[in-house]
């Protein structure tokens, strides 16, 4: 699984015969291989912390491309998505990406999926573009040199490499996330978890990211509490206080939920307490 995280790993080397100049492109986006599914199999997975359970007996499996997780503010989206990412470990039952338990094998997560967050700064390590896509591209073992060029490469791909050498603290917040996104996609994960990521964008910067993300061949797993956002997906999954509420194709699930938002938003339900 490509993560970024936010302090440098241990470079991990292991062959890279699949980052080569000569990896697939797609409006700058780079793949390993064109209309890769997702595969994941969550298996009665529980996640607490501190006693309070926020995932509670989860089970699917899922191979589809594009796959939605909805759910209001505290449902356990986040979570999920890190859990899955292999960033926290479940309390009990297990998550598989690609056969792979992703908390325990730190190499198969690294090839398997890249993370993006709502918070670009919470993830962005480096002071400059170049550093910051090079790193994880030295984290799958390229050569500085080799790590150079693929940057290079990245950045002339998504029609950006007038970045080369620009600093990240004059970047928009937008400008972040597509560093971020670079970063990730030069790595050619097998997916991407995106994490409501565009919460907060102005709807141009919004639109022009998720034109890369349309294009992008790997599998998607993306969290967000706008059910815009998840439109035309090919299976959403509704969590409701930590639990699976509804899953299927996102033409049911989607209006279901909206009608369900929609009743709660004429109730008072702002008003309980936990507890």
């Amino acid at each position: 699984m490509t993560v970024r995280h936010l302090a440098p790993l241990p470079v991990i080397h292991y062959p890279i015969a699949n980052l080569t100049r000569g990896a697939k492109r797609m409006d700058g986006l780079q793949t390993k291989s064109s209309n890769r599914a997702n595969d994941i199999a969550l298996d009665d997975l529980c996640y607490a912390v501190g006693g309070k359970v926020i995932l509670s007996n989860i089970t699917l499996q899922t191979t589809a491309a594009r796959v939605g997780v909805v759910g209001r503010n505290g449902s356990g989206k986040s979570t999920l998505a890190r859990v899955i990412a292999g960033l926290a470990a479940p309390s009990a039952g297990n998550a598989l990406v690609g056969g792979h338990d992703l908390f325990k094998d730190r190499k198969a997560a690294l090839r398997e999926v890249g993370i993006l967050f709502q918070n670009p700064d919470h993830q962005i390590i480096f002071p400059t573009v170049d550093e910051e896509i090079s790193f994880g591209l030295r984290q799958l073992g390229a050569t500085k040199d080799a790590a150079a060029a693929m940057t290079q490469d990245t950045l002339t791909n998504f029609g950006k490499a007038h970045w080369a050498g620009a600093y990240i603290n004059t970047l928009s917040q937008g400008q972040k996330h597509l560093v971020c996104l670079m970063a990730i996609t030069a790595m050619a994960p097998k997916a991407i978890i995106l994490d409501e990521p565009f919460s907060g964008l102005d709807i141009p910067t919004k639109a022009q990211l998720n034109r890369y993300l349309a294009r992008y061949a790997g599998g998607v797993i993306h969290i967000s509490h706008d059910p815009d956002d998840l439109a035309g997906y090919d299976q959403v999954i509704w969590l409701e206080q930590g639990k699976i509420a509804q899953i299927g194709a996102a033409t049911e699930v989607l209006p279901a939920y909206i009608a369900r938002m929609t009743a709660l938003g004429g109730s008072d339900d702002i008003s309980d307490l936990s507890g």
